[in-house]
C-alpha cells in the first residue's frame, strides 16, 4: 500500500512540473470550448473542451487495457 501511495505522489509531482510543458504542446486551454477572460488585471481560465478530450483520451486507454 505504501508502494503505491509513494508511486503516485511522485506521479502527480512530475505531472505537475511538465504540466505547463505539456499543456503548451498539447495547446490545451486554448481549444474551442475553453473559456479565458481578464477582470480586474487577473485571468482566468475555464478549460471545459480540454478537460472533455483529456477524460475522453483517459476513458480510451483504460479501455485498452
Amino acid at each position: 500500500m505504501l508502494k503505491w501511495l509513494l508511486v503516485l505522489f511522485l506521479l502527480v509531482l512530475l505531472l505537475g512540473v511538465a504540466q505547463p510543458k505539456l499543456a503548451a504542446w498539447l495547446r490545451l486551454g486554448r481549444l474551442p470550448g475553453d473559456l479565458r477572460f481578464r477582470l480586474r488585471g487577473r485571468e482566468y481560465l475555464f478549460p471545459f473542451a480540454s478537460v472533455i478530450l483529456l477524460s475522453l483520451l483517459a476513458s480510451l486507454l483504460l479501455r485498452l487495457l
